[in-house]
């Protein structure tokens, strides 16, 4: 049997309009929220961020962040020469803003903080942790994968 060019046509349409009204119903399914809530107020405060970030890379111990995956927990280890040292640290899912916490920084013996993730969900996570010592504020960040299987 042989289709007309109207037929083609009405066929190309036909499946033109199927793969929009598919993107369209595929799009309300997507979260549009911003990363940050106060998104401006966030973008105003970025010079006082590279400051800190500035006073970190400046130290001679740098801050280590490190994953134990055996113990599904993040071992945060500050200078020795740091003293009085206060702030938060951020766990920040890209994937999911409902997922993010936040933690008091409160270093131990030998100033280190282990922070235990069990409730955290696999995948990638941000670890940001704004600190104060000695009166300078500081900055780091890192990027953490929890893996599936370590749970």
């Amino acid at each position: 049997m042989k289709l007309s060019w109207g037929t083609w046509i009405a066929i190309a349409y036909s499946i033109f309009a199927g793969a929009m009204i598919f993107a369209l119903v595929k799009s309300f399914s997507v979260d549009h929220s911003l990363v940050v809530e106060d998104y401006y107020a966030h973008d105003l405060a970025y010079q006082t961020q590279f400051d800190k970030e500035k006073n970190s890379l400046a130290l001679q111990e740098n801050l280590k962040i490190s994953l134990l995956e055996n113990e599904r927990s993040v071992l945060i280890q500050y200078p020795a020469d740091m003293k009085n040292v206060a702030g938060k640290i951020l766990f920040y899912n890209p994937s999911d803003k409902k997922s993010d916490f936040s933690k008091d920084v409160q270093p131990g013996e030998n100033n280190s903080q282990i922070i235990p993730l069990e409730k955290a969900k696999p995948g990638r996570w941000k670890v940001q942790v704004d600190w104060q010592a000695d009166g300078k504020p500081f900055f780091k960040e890192t990027e953490i994968y929890l893996n599936p299987a370590a749970r």
